[in-house]
């Protein structure tokens, strides 16, 4: 199976391609062999000429302020939106056409779509988004391809994030691979995986 992961880099990013191991896996971040800027959508046109024809595309991209809620700024919700919700809904927009018939997006969204966190106003927004995207989309996308989203909780690989998570129980970046596998290689569609 060929597969796209688009911010392969990543710490999420890194536990999708060590779970995919065995397949073409083709690895594309801000820098690399497959260099991409999802927020550019010319830039993704560029990806998806350059690759062609895939299985499967995961997306384990964007960054979001986080902030008290009084000191949320306009531009930081427009950012946060921009970089995490339009870059992966723009994969999806132009990757449909490169992806086989029953093929699959695999898109990142995040715990904070379902549980709050003092300066997680902006996350959780954005998280929510993409779990709603997926939903819907699940209902339209042609040829039988996929949709999912992998929403996990803080990663034990990523502890300078623990301390704003208090009471969260970290989650293995094993268990995390292991929910974009089940995307890519399952059945599912128009569902949210989530990894707590």
């Amino acid at each position: 199976m060929k597969v796209l992961i688009i911010g392969a880099h990543g710490s999420v990013g890194r536990t999708a391609v060590a779970a995919l191991d065995g397949h073409e896996v083709v690895q594309a971040s801000r820098s690399g062999d497959h260099p991409v800027d999802a927020t550019d959508p010319a830039s993704v046109e560029r990806l998806f000429a350059e690759v062609g024809e895939v299985d499967a595309v995961v997306v384990t991209l964007g960054s979001v302020a986080f902030r008290p809620l009084a000191d949320l700024t306009r531009d930081d919700y427009e950012s946060a939106f921009r970089n995490k919700v339009l870059a992966q809904l723009d994969v999806v927009r132009i990757g449909t056409p490169y992806v086989r018939d029953r093929g699959s997006f695999t898109l990142t969204s995040g715990i904070l779509a379902r549980e709050p966190i003092a300066t997680g106003a902006a996350a959780s927004l954005v998280n929510g988004a993409l779990e709603s995207f997926v939903l819907a989309a699940a209902t339209e996308l042609p040829r039988g391809i996929r949709i999912n989203a992998v929403s996990p909780s803080v990663l034990e690989d990523a502890p300078s994030y623990h301390s704003s998570f208090p009471g969260f129980v970290p989650v293995s970046s094993h268990r995390v691979g292991q929910a974009f596998a089940k995307s890519v290689l399952g059945v599912q569609s128009g569902q949210v995986l989530a990894v707590d």
